[in-house]
Formats: structure tokens, C-alpha cells, sequence
């Protein structure tokens, strides 16, 4: 991918670097959101053993190990290129630090609409391919949501819906669940779901033809908030969701949703952006 593409972080990213030891002792807060196991020699064992012939070449568990935290450091200072590569050269064993680098990065840094949709389409295939690869790890398949659900919002609604974009997004949350009830993000991502549906083609439509339901949405935002209190994001798309469900009507809720958001303190590169962005929309 284009060196050029790649706008760097420029929010003071000292706290977050996370070196030797702090990247483990941080982790549980890292991944709050997204309940990512930490990449030790274990873990990483596993991950060979379960990708097969997908797995890295010559690789052994501490040397993957070792490259997976550094990719994760890349990410959570703000260094999404660095993550991106480090993490897509391992193939679908990197697949959740690339994707999440990827996509982050596009969300908030990359402001052409035609080159978000082509990074979004990418991270869609790289996340696809460690569904197939991984099939039993939960950020398999929320990654694919993510980017999936991600490049959707860049197309009209009538695409996506018509590309059948929306079922496969439901599908990917399904599984990701599944596996990981306490996954909050996609939580936050299910209760989005529900409520775009809604919010573009009516209750229901909505309801009979994509099973989308404003109790689902209000149930899955209320989980995300109760499992990531501190998450700016989940309080974003809290207020997201207000406006898509309830108009006008819930202004002054979703202003206030997105001032929790903006009073969130940061964990990494990724919070960062997204209480700068809760900012600005409160300006």
C-alpha cells in the first residue's frame, strides 16, 4: 500500500508506548474492547498449531510471539503503518493487529472517500482469510464485521443492502458472540446494526426483512457500556445510535453521550482519536 496513504499520528503518543513489560500489564485495558488474548509464546503456539498451513513460515512460538507484541505496540503508539505491516506479513495469524490497525487509521486519518473504500475492501479480504484460516478465534470474524460494516457506510444504503453486505455483517457479529459473549465492541457494532437498518428503512421493514429491532439495539449499546464504561468509543456510538433511532428527539441525549466520550482519558492511540473526534463534534 502506498506509503502516501499513510497520514501519521500526531497527538503526543509517549503514554502510550507501552515497552517490555507494561505492554503486558496493560493489556487487560488495552483490550478491554475487544477481548484480544495477549500474544504470549502459549497463545502463540496455539495460533500455529490452529492456522496449520496458513501459519507463518519458519516462525517458531517465541519468535511469533515476540512480533505480535511488537505489532501491538506499533498500534497502540500510533504507528497504524508499522502495526499494518508487521501484522499482515504474518498472514492470517496477523490479521486481527492489521485489520484493526487498518481500519482505525482510515476511520480517523484518511479523508478521500475512494481510498477508504478500497483499504476497507482489503482489510474485508485480509479478515476473511483468517475466518477461514481461524475460524474458532472471535476477532476473526469481528474484524470482518468491522470492515465489512466499515465499507458498507462508504456505499448507499440500497448497495449495501442489495450487495447483501448487511446479512454478512450479521452473520460475522453472530459468530464473533458466539464465541466471545463478552466482546464489547461487538456489542457496540450489533447495536449499529440494528439501528441503521431501522434508521434507514423504517422499523418495519427493518424488523421483517433484517430482523432489526430497536430493543436488540438498546440491549447490545447497554452491554457495551456496562462491560467498557471508559471506552470513548462505546459512548460515541452510544450517541450515534440515539440520533439514528430517535432523530431530533434524543439530541440532548446524544450530546451528552459524546461528552462522556470526551471526557474519557485515553489508554492508547486509538482512544485518542476517538476523544479528539468526540471533541469536535461538540465544538
Amino acid at each position: 500500500m502506498a506509503k502516501s496513504a499513510w497520514a501519521a499520528f500526531t497527538h503526543d503518543a509517549k503514554a502510550f508506548a507501552y515497552a517490555g513489560d507494561a505492554l503486558k500489564k496493560s493489556w487487560p485495558k488495552l483490550h478491554a474492547g475487544d477481548a484480544e488474548p495477549f500474544p504470549d509464546s502459549k497463545r502463540a503456539a496455539a495460533l500455529i498449531k490452529a492456522a496449520g498451513k496458513a501459519a507463518p513460515k519458519g516462525l517458531d512460538a517465541d519468535a511469533l510471539a515476540e512480533a505480535l507484541q511488537d505489532a501491538w505496540r506499533a498500534f497502540h503508539r500510533g504507528d497504524f503503518k508499522a502495526a499494518f505491516d508487521a501484522g499482515e506479513a504474518l498472514g492470517p495469524v496477523g490479521a486481527s493487529v492489521a485489520v484493526k490497525a487498518l481500519g482505525i487509521h482510515t476511520t480517523h486519518l484518511v479523508d478521500d472517500d475512494a481510498e477508504k473504500l478500497k483499504r476497507f475492501e482489503l482489510a474485508a479480504k485480509l479478515a476473511e482469510a483468517a475466518v477461514k484460516a481461524l475460524p474458532d478465534e472471535a476477532n476473526s470474524h469481528y474484524r470482518h464485521a468491522f470492515a465489512l460494516g466499515r465499507y458498507s457506510q462508504g456505499l448507499s444504503i440500497a448497495k449495501a443492502l442489495k450487495d447483501g453486505i448487511a446479512g454478512k455483517v450479521r452473520t460475522a457479529l453472530d459468530a464473533t458472540l458466539e464465541l466471545e459473549p463478552k466482546h464489547a465492541e461487538a456489542h457496540t457494532a450489533m447495536a449499529i446494526y440494528h439501528g441503521e437498518i431501522i434508521g434507514k428503512v423504517g422499523a418495519m421493514i427493518g424488523g421483517l426483512t433484517y430482523g432489526a429491532k430497536a430493543s436488540e439495539a438498546d440491549k447490545h449499546i447497554k452491554t457495551a457500556l456496562k462491560l467498557t464504561p471508559d471506552s470513548p468509543i462505546a459512548h460515541i456510538e452510544h450517541g450515534n445510535l440515539l440520533m439514528l433511532l430517535h432523530g431530533d428527539k434524543k439530541e440532548d441525549e446524544a450530546a451528552a453521550a459524546y461528552e462522556k466520550a470526551a471526557k474519557c482519558k485515553p489508554v492508547d492511540a486509538m482512544e485518542a482519536l476517538d476523544v479528539a473526534y468526540a471533541k469536535s463534534q461538540l465544538e
